[in-house]
């Protein structure tokens, strides 16, 4: 794990470029920097590393490849990197390490990059400069799990592993894209491939980028951009291949077994002292324990506790450690250690990002930090197996809401709206009338949803940011529709959030938590071998009784007791409504100040102040809407960005 950057800059004073750049991200790579620097093509690549495999110099980038064809700067894993070595071997290959990265050149050399893209089982985000074809490629894993930046900063095209590390740049005057910063505020996290600044853009995964130098020397926007985009793997091709779908029942549960042990497996490969994230829900321990099962020794365990009860999964934690045999670490946290993270989020999280379990990330990232330096995680299991409960919300609102004609819908919506603003005055007297106040709004909002997607970002999203917009809210911004011939509305939801809320908030999240402490993530659940094979599965034997994951909690029940696993979903949801009227109250109001609030595009400043003051006077709980605010502002004062 690492970070990458680089640029096309002939002046002379490139390298000072690059050395800023790297600067920016050595949180990403302690280890070791280093860069590469062509003057005839004005090419300069650099990387630094958090040495993982082969931690010797032979691991160091930027790295050459035999041919001197390629020179590659490459953040992330090949996990199946021995038998792609062996296979080169047969064609010659010959070795100086053992790094994956020498796997990747030798394969680019024999194969062609798109053809070892292909062949590759990882998560990765790169950049391979051909110097016979005079071509800089970018690429990106299948699953979105390592980050790419990339465009045009003061005339010159630039990419990196975090937005931070483009702000170095000479010329950098940001920019905030509106459409950008609409999905932001409609959803908690910056969807799809155009990044909160204007002209910077993120690459999608499973995708290639190929730029000539002349393509680099000029500004090109995204649909000049997207239409050279080539993806090497398809998830709408994974989701239609699972419409003839394998046999259920325990054959397809041994499969799965099977497959998921053969990833937990290839992502243990280490030279350095490796361990896991372990909630106790069934995501996390499934991974632990098909991990226990295939070491020769306790693994290492990592969990944050809290005082509060209702927010404290480090009991059931530790009782699937015990069971399992790990050897568990776990750290209780006060609200003062997650308070004591607010001002660093917005320079942690790189763009405008609300989920509030960022929190809860950081800290059992850097708990895990002090013991190891890879750590495998459970995400994936509730996107690819139906694990969200607000999918069967979903389910059943929509199948209620397409029975009203749409004309309908846009009347009752406004209505509803109304309805809640009217019952407010009497909230000062009546406090308890707030609560059928907002779920009459939520209900307005959701009726003005005209698929089952747009409910699906509403449910993600909470409520309240609608009624601080200037105009009404953005629709369309980014459509995750599925493949002609998915028609299964459950599958429809799953799959939208594979490609929108999965690479674009828990990847985003998990990313940028543990690299802040130069911690490397694996997720095993998101090896694309495991991606299709859950398409392949029928609907019907993921759920059962209002209930997803079927498969996964039938594995688990093979090494794990379920009365150990079986409870309500929990996870941390900060009180944040209580700490913006409390230990946060100096910060936000200086953020929320209405000088604040005409920098930000979107935002109606007095619509804001005055859900902020009901907020403080405890006439309503706007502290989820308020956070979004909150975010985007302290984001756009540390970024400079303008709107």
């Amino acid at each position: 794990m690492c970070g990458i950057a680089g640029l096309v800059d002939a002046a002379a004073d490139a390298k000072a470029s690059l050395d800023a750049m790297l600067a920016r991200i050595a949180h990403r790579g302690p280890d070791d920097v280093g860069a590469w620097l062509d003057p005839d093509s004005g090419i300069a690549l650099g990387h630094r590393r958090l040495a993982i495999l082969d931690t010797s110099p032979c691991g160091h980038q930027p790295m050459a490849s035999a041919s001197g064809r390629y020179v590659l700067t490459y953040n992330g894993e090949i996990y199946n990197y021995v038998e792609l070595r062996s296979a080169l071997e047969a064609t010659g290959a010959t070795w100086h390490g053992h790094s994956d990265t020498e796997v990747l050149l030798a394969g680019f050399d024999a194969w062609g990059i798109a053809g070892t893209l292909r062949r590759c089982n990882g998560m990765f985000a790169l950049a391979a400069w051909d110097r016979e074809a005079r071509t800089l490629t970018l690429a990106r894993d299948r699953m979105g799990e390592k980050p790419l930046y990339f465009g045009w900063v003061g005339g010159r095209f630039a990419f990196a592993s975090e937005l931070k590390a483009l702000a170095a740049l000479p010329g950098w005057m940001p920019r905030m894209h509106p459409e950008a910063v609409a999905s932001f505020l409609g959803a908690g996290y910056v969807r799809g491939p155009q990044s909160a600044i204007d002209g910077v853009y993120r690459l999608p995964p499973a995708a290639s980028l190929a730029l000539s130098l002349a393509d680099l020397g000029a500004r090109r926007d995204w649909p000049w951009l997207e239409a050279r985009i080539a993806p090497y793997w398809s998830l709408g091709n994974a989701a239609l291949g699972g419409l003839a779908p394998s046999a259920g029942g325990q054959t397809a549960t041994r499969e799965l077994e099977e497959l998921l042990a053969d990833a937990v497996r290839l992502r243990m490969l280490a030279d350095v002292p490796l361990g896991a994230f372990l909630s106790g829900g069934i995501d996390s321990s499934l991974v632990v324990a098909l991990m226990q099962a295939q070491s020769a020794r306790p693994v290492r365990t990592f969990s944050i506790g809290f005082h509060e009860a209702a927010h404290d999964e480090a009991p059931h934690a530790r009782a699937v450690a015990r069971h399992l045999g790990t050897e568990h670490t776990e750290l209780y946290v006060g609200a003062h250690d997650a308070l004591a993270l607010v001002p660093r989020l917005a320079e942690t999280f790189d763009e405008p990002f609300a989920d509030h379990s960022q929190l809860p990330t950081m800290l059992v990232s850097q708990l895990a930090r002090r013991h190891v330096t890879v750590a495998l995680s459970g995400d994936g299991g509730d996107e690819l197996f139906a694990g969200y409960g607000r999918y069967f919300a979903i389910l059943r609102l929509w199948n209620g809401l397409r029975r009203l004609p749409p004309a309908a819908r846009r009347v009752a919506a406004p209505l509803l709206a109304g309805a809640a603003a009217a019952s407010r005055p009497f909230a000062r007297i009546l406090p308890r009338m707030h609560g059928p106040a907002f779920r009459l709004a939520r209900l307005g909002e959701r009726l003005a949803a005209g698929d089952a997607d747009a409910l699906r970002l509403s449910f993600i999203a909470g409520g309240g940011v609608a009624r601080m917009l200037a105009g009404p809210p953005s629709r369309d911004i980014l459509r995750c529709l599925p493949p002609d011939g998915l028609d299964d509305t459950l599958r429809r939801l799953m799959y939208a959030d594979q490609l929108d809320y999965l690479p674009d908030d828990i990847l985003h999240k998990v990313d940028r938590a543990a690299m802040a402490y130069a911690l490397e993530t694996r997720v095993p659940l998101l090896d694309h071998r495991v991606v299709e094979y859950s398409w392949r599965l029928p609907t019907a034997s993921l759920v059962a009784h209002g209930q997803g994951k079927q498969p996964l909690r039938a594995i688990l029940d093979r090494h794990v007791p379920r009365a150990l696993v079986e409870r309500p979903k929990q996870g941390f949801a900060p009180p944040i409504g209580h700490w913006l009227r409390g230990p946060l109250c100096d910060w936000a109001e200086s953020l929320l100040s209405t000088a604040s609030l005409r920098e930000l595009p979107l935002l109606d400043a007095g619509g804001v102040r005055a859900a902020w003051a009901d907020h403080l006077r405890g006439r309503i709980d706007a502290g989820g809407a308020l956070w979004n605010v909150l975010m985007l502002a302290d984001w756009r004062q540390r970024f400079g960005a303008s709107a």
